[in-house]
């Protein structure tokens, strides 16, 4: 598979198509990501499994929502069900994604430390807050470029694993084809998710000014409009003519 190549303006269009799904079902999409995010955190306060799991079920719960997405641009009911749809199909292989993005979180993490970073990686570890800038300021300093090594590993991670969950659920992809795919696919439209994720950044900032509140409309748009993305860069086997952004998932 190899993903198309679209248009800097697609990267807006994409938040339109996910508001467009959110409008179709809105309290039914909050109340799916209030659980999924509350089961998330309780989770990952679990005494030393906790983060590991959370990872792990990470792709296979954000695969249920994206069955919903689908269900949604065919004029199908979101329900509750697909919050758990993810364990019904294709799981082993969403939880091997997990295991793989967790080993990869890892292996960056040693490569930070062993590049200077040991410091920092520890503080970061430690899984408590830094209370004295300082400590934090110390730590930086003496880690050097140990940072930025570490956020580009980490950016390549999060291009691999941005279309991975959907490669796998919808066209039964291995994880790591999934995972190639999806990065070569993210690298090919770098300017669009660009455009995407800086117009995201924005609305996240006045999302938080109300209490957070904004977060409960926002994070559903997200998700959607990530569908919309994948839709649009890989469209389905029967479109003969990949329609253009603005027609794959909703109408203008």
């Amino acid at each position: 598979m190899e993903a198309r190549k679209v248009s800097a303006a697609n990267g807006w269009l994409w938040i339109k198509q996910g508001a467009w799904l959110f409008k179709k079902s809105p309290i039914l999409w909050m109340t799916l990501t209030i659980i999924a995010v509350s089961g998330l955190i309780g989770i990952t306060t679990l005494p030393k499994v906790g983060d590991t799991l959370g990872t792990l079920l990470f792709p296979v719960l954000y695969a249920g929502f994206m069955l919903g997405c689908r269900s949604l641009e065919y004029d199908e009911e979101l329900d509750l069900s697909h919050l758990f749809a993810g364990f019904k199909s294709n799981t082993l292989a969403l939880l091997t994604l997990g295991g793989i993005n967790l080993a990869a979180q890892l292996a960056i993490l040693g490569v930070v430390s062993m590049a200077g970073g040991a410091a920092l990686v520890d503080l970061l570890m430690s899984g408590q807050s830094v209370t004295e800038s300082a400590i934090l300021e110390q730590a930086v300093a003496e880690a050097g470029i140990a940072p930025l090594l570490g956020l580009l590993l980490l950016s390549v991670l999060l291009l691999g694993m941005q279309f991975a969950p959907m490669l796998i659920m919808f066209d039964k992809l291995s994880p790591f084809a999934a995972l190639h795919v999806s990065f070569k696919g993210c690298l090919r439209n770098i300017i669009p998710l660009s455009i995407y994720g800086f117009v995201m950044m924005l609305f996240a900032i006045m999302a938080t000014l109300p209490m957070l509140l904004g977060w409960l409309v926002l994070l559903p748009i997200m998700i959607a409009s990530m569908y919309a993305a994948y839709r649009d860069l890989f469209p389905l086997p029967t479109e003969v003519a990949p329609p253009a952004a603005s027609e794959t998932v909703a109408p203008q």
